[in-house]
């Protein structure tokens, strides 16, 4: 995989990191970063998928209701978040790719509530994983990695290879966070048994 830390250290940016990808090499750091998710769940449980961990650090400035703002997230919760994220970076990366200017988000994600199962997130995984490599096959044989945009003053422009891994760039920031969720679930049935 990437070396996503020295992304998050700011050490080299995802233009050089990426520099002279193609639709094969996101397409495996893609599989790569969703086969690490999975490895993760692989033995949740429904308890895990619903467990509230203490979080201090919690804050979402995009929540939906601000009375959520504050709120530790839960496994499911981290699931359709991250996976939504995915899925507007491969939608947006797909017509930055066909030489569509860009007009703004594209998002859409499935209320975090309706994740209380694993089976749940594990489908949600495989839904996103099938949306986001299709997404890929839309790129036309000769992408238009010319045409760029800026999110904000001070960032490089993104193109279609750089926007469609900002989207695992970000599932790598929640990478600590679902094993975290998992540790405190796992410490927490041990307090509880007898």
């Amino acid at each position: 995989m990437l070396n996503y830390q020295a992304l998050r250290d700011k050490t080299t940016t995802i233009q050089q990191a990426t520099a002279g990808w193609g639709k094969a090499e996101l397409r495996r750091e893609f599989n790569e970063m969703y086969d690490r998710v999975e490895t993760l769940i692989a033995d949740a449980t429904d308890a895990d998928v619903v467990f509230l961990p203490i979080d201090p650090l919690a804050h979402d400035s995009y929540a939906a209701n601000p009375e959520d703002s504050n709120l530790a997230w839960t496994l499911g919760h981290v699931i359709v978040h991250l996976t939504a994220s995915a899925e507007e970076s491969a939608a947006l990366s797909a017509e930055l790719a066909r030489g569509v200017e860009f007009h703004g988000r594209s998002r859409a994600e499935v209320p975090w509530q309706q994740a209380t199962t694993i089976d749940f997130c594990r489908a949600r995984m495989a839904e996103s994983r099938r949306m986001c490599l299709a997404a890929l096959e839309m790129w036309p044989d000769f992408p238009h990695l010319e045409n760029t945009y800026t999110p904000r003053e001070g960032v490089p422009p993104i193109n279609a290879v750089t926007r469609f891994m900002s989207g695992l760039r970000h599932a790598f920031d929640h990478l600590g966070q679902i094993e975290d969720i998992l540790r405190q679930s796992q410490q927490s049935k041990t307090v509880l048994s007898p």
